[in-house]
């Protein structure tokens, strides 16, 4: 199960990062939010791996965090994943913005003189 887990987070992280290298603005939000993700799995690997242990305190249990799972990586996962969301959206809204007024959405604003991804379609002359 960890080496399941070590994996997804270490794909997770390269593609982030891969994605923060490009050129395109949406392309930099979504490698942000995959780094976010392998962060937030990070940080719930770190409280961790059980398998049937109480979430809560039980009668006749000691309440160790040998008995119990661990809340601390929870809460800052749940926190994490929220405040990820927000900024996601904000960032959103700044690359409409950005677009809107450079009519691109390079990182940069400018674009590339050899870019091909435009379909660039000549008027006919009658």
């Amino acid at each position: 199960m960890e080496m399941v887990l070590a994996l997804a987070i270490g794909v997770l992280t390269s593609s982030g990062v891969y994605l923060l290298l490009r050129p395109r603005t949406f392309q930099v939000i979504m490698g942000l939010t995959l780094i976010s993700y392998a962060v937030n799995l990070f940080i719930f690997s770190m409280g961790r791996l059980k398998i049937d242990s109480e979430p809560v305190l039980v009668p006749g249990v000691v309440a160790t965090l040998a008995n119990t799972a661990d809340p601390m990586p929870q809460a800052l996962v749940l926190t994490a994943i929220v405040i990820g969301f927000a900024m996601t959206a904000l960032f959103l809204v700044v690359l409409l913005a950005s677009r809107g007024l450079s009519g691109t959405d390079h990182v940069d604003g400018r674009e590339d003189a050899l870019d091909d991804t435009r379909l660039h379609i000549k008027e006919a002359k009658p």
